[in-house]
């Protein structure tokens, strides 16, 4: 019995930083900026698959779920995660949302990942 409260107290000990605890933000985390989205970004919502695959190219990912679709698209840069998602009734699916992240997960500004995806097709 001793032993099972020493164990509990030492797990316990071991959860003290000393020091204010960060607040946990999703991985693709990045800041929303103040004021109208670059013209790049705002360019892609809307569009369709077969758009953003003339932009694009291939995607690393490309996975359905009922009627949404997820496409992935990755350069040496960073990641850009595209929602697709039908129009309320009727139409092909269109992009609703985008997120991007650098390779390793770190924010990167929406527009520069845009940018160096579109860059590595021309």
């Amino acid at each position: 019995m001793k032993f099972w409260f020493l164990g509990a107290a030492l797990l316990l000990g071991a959860c003290g930083t000393g020091g204010a605890i960060p607040s946990a933000r999703p991985a693709g985390y990045v800041p929303v900026p103040n004021g109208p989205l670059p013209a790049s970004v705002t360019a892609i919502r809307g569009q369709t698959a077969n758009a953003l695959l003339a932009q694009f190219g291939k995607p690393m990912l490309d996975v359905s779920e009922g009627p949404a679709r997820k496409l992935q698209f990755a350069g040496p840069i960073c990641v850009l995660d595209a929602y697709l998602y039908p129009p309320k009734g009727r139409g092909e699916p269109a992009v609703t949302y985008i997120d991007t992240r650098q390779r390793d997960g770190g924010p990167i500004d929406q527009a520069s990942c845009v940018a160096a995806l579109g860059a590595r097709r021309k």
